[in-house]
Protein backbone atom coordinates (compact mmCIF):
# COMPACT_ATOMS: atom_id res chain seq x y z
CA UNK A 1 0.00 0.00 0.00
CA UNK A 2 0.95 3.84 -0.47
CA UNK A 3 -0.61 5.29 2.18
CA UNK A 4 1.31 8.73 3.14
CA UNK A 5 3.56 8.23 0.08
CA UNK A 6 3.83 11.05 -2.42
CA UNK A 7 5.89 12.15 -4.86
CA UNK A 8 8.10 10.48 -7.49
CA UNK A 9 11.58 9.72 -6.82
CA UNK A 10 12.30 10.46 -10.14
CA UNK A 11 15.27 7.51 -10.24
CA UNK A 12 17.81 9.69 -8.16
CA UNK A 13 18.44 10.38 -4.59
CA UNK A 14 16.96 12.79 -1.92
CA UNK A 15 19.71 15.76 -2.66
CA UNK A 16 19.77 14.87 -6.53
CA UNK A 17 15.87 14.74 -6.70
CA UNK A 18 15.99 18.36 -4.77
CA UNK A 19 18.55 19.84 -6.90
CA UNK A 20 16.83 18.90 -10.15
CA UNK A 21 13.78 20.62 -9.16
CA UNK A 22 14.85 23.59 -7.43
CA UNK A 23 16.96 24.27 -10.54
CA UNK A 24 13.55 23.19 -13.38
CA UNK A 25 11.41 25.30 -10.42
CA UNK A 26 13.92 28.71 -10.59
CA UNK A 27 14.46 28.58 -14.83
CA UNK A 28 10.03 27.91 -14.73
CA UNK A 29 9.50 31.25 -12.84
CA UNK A 30 12.20 32.99 -14.91
CA UNK A 31 11.72 32.11 -18.38
CA UNK A 32 7.79 31.25 -17.78
CA UNK A 33 8.09 28.03 -19.50
CA UNK A 34 9.94 24.85 -19.65
CA UNK A 35 10.10 21.49 -21.50
CA UNK A 36 10.52 18.35 -19.77
CA UNK A 37 9.26 15.04 -19.19
CA UNK A 38 5.57 14.29 -18.15
CA UNK A 39 6.85 12.71 -14.71
CA UNK A 40 9.34 15.37 -13.93
CA UNK A 41 6.54 18.21 -14.79
CA UNK A 42 4.01 16.85 -12.59
CA UNK A 43 6.60 17.01 -9.90
CA UNK A 44 7.99 20.44 -10.53
CA UNK A 45 4.32 21.74 -10.98
CA UNK A 46 3.95 20.51 -7.45
CA UNK A 47 6.54 23.07 -6.19
CA UNK A 48 6.06 26.42 -8.31
CA UNK A 49 2.35 26.27 -6.90
CA UNK A 50 3.54 26.49 -3.57
CA UNK A 51 6.28 28.95 -4.27
CA UNK A 52 3.69 31.44 -6.26
CA UNK A 53 1.15 30.66 -3.05
CA UNK A 54 4.15 31.94 -0.94
CA UNK A 55 4.61 35.20 -3.25
CA UNK A 56 0.36 35.48 -2.96
CA UNK A 57 0.98 35.85 0.59
CA UNK A 58 3.93 38.84 0.14
CA UNK A 59 4.71 38.63 3.69
CA UNK A 60 8.70 37.83 5.28
CA UNK A 61 8.23 34.53 6.41
CA UNK A 62 6.84 33.31 3.18
CA UNK A 63 9.90 35.24 1.50
CA UNK A 64 12.20 33.30 3.33
CA UNK A 65 10.54 30.07 2.62
CA UNK A 66 10.53 30.65 -0.87
CA UNK A 67 14.56 31.75 -0.70
CA UNK A 68 15.29 28.63 0.79
CA UNK A 69 14.24 26.90 -2.60
CA UNK A 70 14.70 29.39 -5.59
CA UNK A 71 18.65 29.66 -6.61
CA UNK A 72 18.24 32.99 -8.21
CA UNK A 73 17.55 36.30 -6.43
CA UNK A 74 16.38 37.81 -9.20
CA UNK A 75 14.29 34.84 -9.58
CA UNK A 76 12.57 35.53 -5.94
CA UNK A 77 12.37 39.32 -7.12
CA UNK A 78 10.70 38.67 -9.99
CA UNK A 79 8.29 35.71 -8.19
CA UNK A 80 7.40 38.56 -5.58
CA UNK A 81 7.15 41.44 -7.76
CA UNK A 82 5.67 40.23 -10.74
CA UNK A 83 4.44 37.15 -10.56
CA UNK A 84 2.74 36.93 -7.11
CA UNK A 85 0.65 40.18 -7.61
CA UNK A 86 -0.54 38.85 -11.00
CA UNK A 87 -2.46 35.33 -9.74
CA UNK A 88 -3.85 37.63 -6.31
CA UNK A 89 -7.08 36.76 -7.68
CA UNK A 90 -6.72 33.23 -8.88
CA UNK A 91 -7.50 30.15 -6.43
CA UNK A 92 -4.41 27.82 -7.38
CA UNK A 93 -4.02 26.58 -10.42
CA UNK A 94 -1.38 28.60 -11.80
CA UNK A 95 0.60 26.09 -14.08
CA UNK A 96 0.00 24.12 -17.30
CA UNK A 97 1.02 20.69 -18.34
CA UNK A 98 0.88 20.62 -22.25
CA UNK A 99 1.80 16.91 -23.08
CA UNK A 100 3.59 17.02 -26.62
CA UNK A 101 2.92 14.18 -28.26
CA UNK A 102 6.33 13.44 -28.71
CA UNK A 103 9.30 11.35 -27.17
CA UNK A 104 13.05 12.33 -26.58
CA UNK A 105 15.21 10.93 -28.94
CA UNK A 106 17.81 8.98 -26.13
CA UNK A 107 15.59 7.09 -23.54
CA UNK A 108 12.02 7.30 -25.77
CA UNK A 109 10.31 9.19 -22.66
CA UNK A 110 7.08 11.49 -23.33
CA UNK A 111 7.88 15.45 -23.51
CA UNK A 112 5.67 17.99 -22.23
CA UNK A 113 5.66 21.50 -21.61
CA UNK A 114 5.33 23.43 -18.28
CA UNK A 115 4.29 27.02 -18.17
CA UNK A 116 2.55 29.25 -15.86
CA UNK A 117 -0.84 30.06 -16.77
CA UNK A 118 -1.77 33.81 -17.83
CA UNK A 119 -3.59 35.91 -15.73
CA UNK A 120 -5.20 37.66 -18.54
CA UNK A 121 -5.77 34.58 -20.82
CA UNK A 122 -9.07 34.21 -22.68
CA UNK A 123 -9.81 31.05 -24.86
CA UNK A 124 -10.68 31.12 -28.60
CA UNK A 125 -14.29 31.19 -29.00
CA UNK A 126 -15.58 27.78 -30.07
CA UNK A 127 -17.21 27.49 -33.71
CA UNK A 128 -19.84 27.17 -34.48
CA UNK A 129 -20.46 23.93 -36.58
CA UNK A 130 -21.86 23.64 -40.01
CA UNK A 131 -24.40 21.49 -40.46
CA UNK A 132 -23.06 17.76 -41.63
CA UNK A 133 -24.54 18.31 -45.18
CA UNK A 134 -21.89 21.72 -45.30
CA UNK A 135 -18.81 19.92 -43.54
CA UNK A 136 -19.19 16.92 -46.01
CA UNK A 137 -19.73 19.05 -49.21
CA UNK A 138 -23.11 18.79 -50.52
CA UNK A 139 -26.54 16.80 -49.44
CA UNK A 140 -26.09 12.95 -49.41
CA UNK A 141 -26.65 11.89 -52.89
CA UNK A 142 -29.20 8.97 -52.60
CA UNK A 143 -29.68 6.54 -55.23
CA UNK A 144 -31.54 7.34 -58.43
CA UNK A 145 -34.57 5.42 -58.63
CA UNK A 146 -37.00 5.20 -61.52
CA UNK A 147 -40.39 7.06 -60.80
CA UNK A 148 -43.24 4.00 -60.65
CA UNK A 149 -45.36 5.60 -63.45
CA UNK A 150 -45.14 9.04 -65.44
CA UNK A 151 -48.32 10.34 -63.49
CA UNK A 152 -45.78 10.95 -60.30
CA UNK A 153 -43.15 12.28 -62.73
CA UNK A 154 -43.32 15.81 -62.77
CA UNK A 155 -43.41 17.93 -65.79
CA UNK A 156 -40.28 19.83 -66.96
CA UNK A 157 -40.99 23.37 -66.85
CA UNK A 158 -39.60 25.77 -69.38
CA UNK A 159 -36.90 28.02 -68.40
CA UNK A 160 -38.25 31.77 -67.66
CA UNK A 161 -37.77 34.24 -70.51
CA UNK A 162 -35.22 37.29 -69.67
CA UNK A 163 -35.40 40.67 -70.19
CA UNK A 164 -33.48 40.53 -73.73
CA UNK A 165 -35.58 37.76 -75.25
CA UNK A 166 -38.46 39.51 -74.09
CA UNK A 167 -37.41 42.60 -76.27
CA UNK A 168 -36.81 40.60 -79.03
CA UNK A 169 -40.05 38.45 -79.54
Amino acid sequence: MRHRVRGNRLNRGKAARRAMLRNMVTSLLDGERITTTETRAKEARRFTERMITFAKKGDLGSRRQAARFINDPKVLQKLFGEIGPRYAERNGGYTRIMKLGTRRKGDDAPQAILELVEADFTPKPSREKKPLEARIGGAPKRAATAPESEAEEAPAEEPAATEEEEKTE
